[in-house]
């Protein structure tokens, strides 16, 4: 088994064990505007940057208690069903991040999800609030470009986060304006059943990636009754403290990257096969801590460690182990693969303004430590879970800026007490949203949900493989569920999706980045 996994399994199930249930403040029910706000339907037009798919717009309260207040348009694009016979309605998409673009989702709607799924549905995408083309979270980029470097090493530098979040918090809130003080999922969430009503759906169809499964979770609370089907593909798991967050991150991408480094040592492809990989990745990591290491085509700047780290994230996020193990190469004196991705990680940005979609991970996770010595803690935790990676850099490149950021959605165990049945999806090997984060929400949400388990790799399961990507289908088509605990081995890695390869993506655009060299990845024995 991985290294380190089962001994933080047994530690996390007993942590989950000791959350409270939901918090009063989010279990409570949804203003009845919802429905109102939607009743103002939704006008079509041919998209300006994509003429096949129709956008428009659904105006929503800022602050939703307060409905007939101020408001701001939620940007939508769709895809009609492509049989108006066996049309079932419309399927609401978000692809997560935080900052993830649904409208970017849906324009690409062709290559994303099967044709027997777009037969049966009008893909809808949206782009949440404070995100994209809904108004987004930005902030003056002048700001933005003092952050100091990511990771802590002493008081000094967390007195210096301390200060720094305080100015950028009130330069971001000026920026944005109103919205920024409601965006986290729960308004999400409440934006999602405007749009149903618009939509002119009596419930909710919904398939949400990553961090937009917690959009999806918090509907479930917020409207159990309206809850057609939510496919949740790869779970953010929202009742983590700041510890269990950060261990079980760093033991994700650590087994994430132990897989990697098996497929290298037994793939002859492989750019760095018969080579000690784990010693070639410290040295890469020695090299970037000595300012040493430079990115092909950045000559101007050394990367950082964190962009080393980084690497071992994006690559098996596809995964890309072929594209991975080039990129290392390259780093490591050999020759640049034919298609570089970009420079990964936070970066000072050019021109006027910065968006900051970490914004609204702060809302939704209280990830505030007392001082750097809780700090130290944490990390050296990580540490012993990933003696490779030694942490997840994406969760510690958003942990400084919620240093002192209120909390408006903060952690709780769900409660679902909805008739319909759920379906969860994850892949064994996700670096970025561990499969245990979809277990433990499966069992908050009790015997409603149901837990698709991809015996695989890489972030998100659907498109993945033929089983992975049958049964929801066969789910938001039909409202068919698999077994229990149904389990989908790697065997029909052929894709069902049109155009699709394995892609590494930026941190920016995961869904719209160009595609890295395609995967045939072999059966991979577990480290």
């Amino acid at each position: 088994m991985r290294r380190g996994f089962s001994l933080l399994t047994a530690a996390f199930v007993v942590a989950a064990g000791l959350l409270p249930l939901s918090t009063a403040a989010n279990a409570a029910a949804a203003p009845p505007a919802a429905a109102e706000t939607g009743k103002r339907g939704i006008t079509w037009a041919p998209c300006e940057e994509e003429p096949e798919a129709e956008c428009g717009t659904v105006a929503v309260p800022i602050d939703w208690s307060r409905p007939w207040g101020p408001t701001v348009d939620l940007a939508l694009a769709r895809r009609k069903a492509t049989d108006p016979a066996a049309r079932v309605g419309s399927l609401l998409v978000n692809p997560g991040g935080p900052g993830g673009s649904g409208v970017e989702m849906a324009y690409a709607a062709p290559g994303q999800f099967t044709e027997e799924l777009q037969r049966h549905f009008d893909i809808v995408g949206f782009d949440p609030r404070g995100v994209g083309r809904s108004h987004p979270v930005i902030c003056s980029a002048s700001v933005y470009n003092q952050m100091p470097h990511a990771v802590m090493t002493s008081q000094a530098d967390f007195d210096r986060w301390t200060a720094y979040t305080k100015k950028l918090r009130a330069d971001c809130r000026a920026r944005t304006g109103p919205l920024y003080d409601h965006v986290d999922s729960v308004n999400v969430a409440r934006d999602m059943d405007a749009i149903r009503a618009a939509l002119g759906e009596e419930k909710l169809t919904f398939y949400g990636v990553s961090y937009a499964t917690l959009m999806g979770q918090m509907y479930a609370e917020l409207y159990p009754h309206r809850v057609r089907a939510l496919a949740l593909d790869s779970n953010m798991d929202h009742s983590l403290n700041v510890k269990d967050f950060l261990d079980t991150e760093a033991a994700a991408v650590e087994d994430a990257f132990d897989q990697f480094v098996g497929w290298c040592d037994q793939e002859p492809s492989c750019a760095l096969h018969g080579r000690d990989v784990r010693a070639v990745w410290a040295g890469l990591r020695a090299k970037a801590r000595a300012g040493e290491l430079y990115y092909p085509g950045v000559p101007d700047r050394p990367m950082t460690e964190v962009q080393v780290l980084w690497q071992g994230v994006l690559g098996t996020e596809g995964p890309a182990w072929q594209l991975l193990s080039e990129m290392l190469n390259a780093l490591d004196g050999g020759p640049p693969p034919s298609w570089v991705p970009p420079l990964p990680g936070r970066q000072p940005v050019s021109g006027e303004v910065a968006e900051l979609p970490t914004a609204i991970l702060c809302q939704d996770y209280n990830l505030r430590v007392r001082d750097y010595d809780e700090y130290a803690a944490l990390m050296r935790s990580s540490n012993r879970l990933a003696p490779d990676m030694s942490y997840n850099p994406m969760p510690i490149e958003d942990l400084p800026v919620c240093l002192n950021h209120p909390t408006t959605n903060p952690q709780h165990r769900l409660r679902y007490t909805g008739s319909a049945p759920l379906l969860l999806g994850n892949s064994l090997h996700d670096p970025s949203t561990p499969h245990i984060w979809s277990a433990n929400v499966a069992r908050q949400l009790g015997p409603k949900a149901t837990l698709l388990t991809y015996e695989g790799w890489g972030h998100r399961i659907y498109g993945k493989d033929r089983c992975s990507t049958e049964p929801i289908d066969a789910y938001l088509i039909s409202l068919t569920v698999p077994p229990p605990d149904f389990r989908c081995q790697v065997g029909t890695v052929a894709s069902l999706l049109k155009n699709r390869s394995e892609q590494w993506p930026t941190d920016r655009l995961p869904w719209s980045g160009p595609a890295a060299t395609p995967v045939v990845s072999p059966a991979v024995t577990a480290r």
